[in-house]
């Protein structure tokens, strides 16, 4: 696996973070604000260890902040990776796009030249 690092920042650590479902669904409710840990656990059906196993990957890839306040922990995004994983992935979907208009100009040629063959076959044949 590549270990690219943009800025600091570990891209397969973020994708890898971003691949379960659970941490994406924490990642979406703390973005709506701080969040306990047991605010976050409470909609997932896993035990607290669990959760803490997802909680520390997410920190591990720098996508979230945890701050002890006593006995609580509360937990709050930080979103900078993500705007580096979304600049990775502009720039293929950038290439992507650049290449399905060169498809679509290809086969739009190939069409027309189609048309004109069946055209003068149709001129020839009369």
């Amino acid at each position: 696996m590549v270990n690219r690092r943009e800025g600091g920042t570990d891209l397969d650590a973020i994708f890898a973070a971003l691949a379960h479902p659970i941490r994406r669904a924490i990642l979406e409710q703390v973005s709506g604000g701080d969040a306990t840990v047991s605010e976050l656990a409470e909609p997932h059906r896993v035990s607290p260890p669990a959760i803490s196993r997802h909680l520390r990957v997410l920190e591990d890839a720098g996508l979230i902040e945890v701050e002890p306040e006593g006995r609580v922990h509360r937990i709050r995004i930080d979103a900078a990776p993500l705007s580096a994983a979304f600049g990775w992935l502009t720039r293929y979907r950038v290439l992507w796009e650049d290449r399905f208009d060169r498809l679509a100009e290809h086969l739009a040629e190939r069409t027309k030249k189609s048309k004109s063959r069946t055209t003068r076959g149709k001129r020839n044949a009369k």
